[in-house]
């Protein structure tokens, strides 16, 4: 119901149980810890602007054989030479670094360059040779930060019925058995409460820095730490030293945590098996491995690279940087696509327009914006039309308890012990939908990656707080997976609202469930509703004002207030 101004609305229910309800907003909806075992909560909040970058993609002409793998020196040095010659107009040297996927060309810079600097040189290469299709600078990425398991009560992003994912019921129908999730990330750490559930990856980190590990691109995904000090990725970043963050720890507990096991927390698809790709590392990690990642992990062949024996069904991208989603990134993931893996995707946590942000603006991808325990659109999550749902993500300001809590290492540095933490970040919001994505699959391994995107969005819940271009509603696991069955559920009829029905005596009848639409024109104006609810059901009302409305809910039985439900204003 629309309106700027407070003013009441009452509905009245009649059955076994006679309830009235006073309802203040513009659509009113019908149907039927401790921390002492855990690391400090960690905020996951990423760079809003892209890092300065010393490699450009230049991708050549399918007809050019110089610029396939097979190529001599002789041939690939020629046709590099258009390249070299801008390079040095700009008083840079411009060398191969390595192949990329798509038989890309992966070109290295003498310098760090800023983003819009290495723009204009990956310009005047493309401008300056017509045998290239196309070439971008090589962006670095950042993180976007009933069992028996002892810690499953922590995890209210599971259960928790105003902020969680109805996961229980979900349970029951499926675990996730016999679906790869691909988490492209820091690597993991054998976590005891993990371990059992990895199946072998790929470290994708070719640069010795980045990797941190003592040499480049192996088949050892394991993370040697992230940890960095002042200045050390440059241009004077990070400020102040970092430490590790073990980032794809978290993500891949969230996502297959061992289960049922007694001990720690649970995992969204506990059944499903984890494929951790590393492709983050110190100061975060290349476009060109995170694309080449994509590829390897859902089965797609990678110059130098052996083939995967377990290729992904769903891929986890907790990360992203700033800019429109890049020719290389999209090239990578239309092609895990046309092998039904479903991408899925963070948004971004700089409370700003994913369409501004990669992979989170990439096309055919389900990009997840974050929510706090409220149900309502977390402070650092971003927005926008290219979102497509919301999940459980966190906000640890005012208790780590309210952040996600997942797997983790104690090492500030370099390894350390197991432990837990919570976290917050779209980074946490992502794996949640990966893994119901996972029961999805489980539970029909014949859907397509659009018809897998369709029926979750189809199946999410309402807000029930504020969450404005967060996509179609928080996701709802178990509705998801009768989705994935076949069985949807239809939205509910759209009512008008009938003046006049203004008293209890003249309120509107209504048959659950059934989506309210009116018009409030005065504070004076109290509009009542009568709805039969027989012993044993519970009545959900959920209200959807705009900014400036302001309404209160009053629940009455018979003539006797019972409840009622005021908060301030778009609330």
């Amino acid at each position: 119901m629309k309106r700027m101004d407070s003013r009441r609305i009452g509905i009245t229910a009649l059955a076994l149980g006679a309830i009235t309800l006073a309802l203040m907003g513009p659509q009113a909806a019908l149907a039927g810890g401790t921390a002492h075992t855990m690391a400090a909560a960690h905020n996951t909040l990423s760079s809003t602007e892209s890092a300065p970058t010393d490699r450009i993609i230049v991708k050549y002409r399918n007809d050019m054989p110089a610029a396939r793998a097979g190529a001599s020196v002789q041939e690939r040095a020629a046709l590099h030479r258009s390249a070299q010659d801008v390079a040095l107009r700009h008083g840079l040297q411009l060398a191969l670094h390595r192949l990329g996927a798509f038989d890309t060309h992966i070109m290295r810079v003498d310098r760090r360059l800023p983003v819009a600097e290495a723009e204009r040189l990956a310009q005047e290469i493309a401008a300056s040779d017509p045998s290239v299709e196309y070439a971008e600078p090589d962006r670095i990425m950042h993180p976007m930060f009933t069992p028996n398991d002892t810690q499953y009560g922590q995890q209210w992003h599971y259960f928790e019925a105003t902020g969680g994912l109805n996961l229980p019921p979900a349970w029951d129908k499926s675990t996730g058995s016999g679906v790869v999730v691909a988490v492209l990330d820091t690597g993991y750490r054998p976590h005891v409460d993990l371990a059992a559930n990895i199946v072998a990856g790929y470290d994708m980190i070719a640069d010795t820095f980045v990797a941190n590990d003592g040499n480049g691109r192996d088949s050892d995904a394991r993370d040697p730490g992230d940890a960095v000090r002042a200045g050390e990725c440059g241009s004077g970043q990070p400020t102040q030293d970092e430490s590790s963050s073990w980032h794809g720890t978290h993500v891949a507990g969230t996502i297959g945590a061992v289960t049922n096991n007694g001990s720690g927390v649970a995992g969204v698809a506990f059944n499903a098996r984890v494929q951790p790709v590393r492709v983050l590392g110190k100061c975060g990690g290349y476009t060109s491995d995170i694309a080449d990642g994509i590829v390897w992990a859902s089965g797609g062949a990678v110059s130098g690279l052996p083939a995967n024996g377990t290729p992904a069904r769903v891929i986890n991208l907790s990360l992203g940087g700033g800019g429109s989603c890049d020719t290389t990134t999209q090239n990578a993931i239309n092609s895990a696509r046309s092998r039904k893996t479903v991408v899925v995707v963070a948004a971004g946590n700089s409370n700003a327009n994913a369409a501004n942000y990669s992979p989170a603006s990439c096309a055919g991808v389900i990009t997840v914006a974050a929510t706090n325990r409220s149900g309502g659109r977390a402070y650092y999550s971003n927005y926008g039309s290219v979102v497509d749902v919301a999940a459980p993500g966190g906000d640890v300001r005012s208790s780590a308890a309210n952040g996600i809590l997942s797997t983790l290492n104690s090492g500030s540095t370099a390894p350390g012990s197991d432990n837990y933490a919570w976290y917050q970040g779209t980074s946490m919001a992502t794996p949640h939908v990966a893994g119901v994505v996972a029961l999805m699959i489980a539970k029909n391994s014949a859907l397509t990656s659009d018809e897998v995107e369709s029926r979750l969005k189809s199946s999410t819940r309402a807000f029930p707080a504020t969450c404005s271009q967060c996509g179609t509603g928080i996701v709802n696991a178990s509705a998801a997976v009768d989705a994935a069955g076949g069985i949807i559920t239809p939205p509910p009829p759209t009512v008008a609202e009938v003046e006049s029905n203004d008293t209890m005596s003249t309120a509107q009848a209504l048959n659950r469930p059934v989506l309210v639409t009116g018009t409030m024109k005065s504070t004076s104006d109290n509009d009542y509703f009568r709805v039969t609810v027989n012993n044993g059901q519970t009545l959900k009302v959920t209200l959807t004002p705009n900014a400036s409305s302001d309404y209160d809910l009053y629940l009455y039985r018979g003539t006797t207030q019972v409840a009622s439900s005021i908060k301030g204003t778009g609330q």
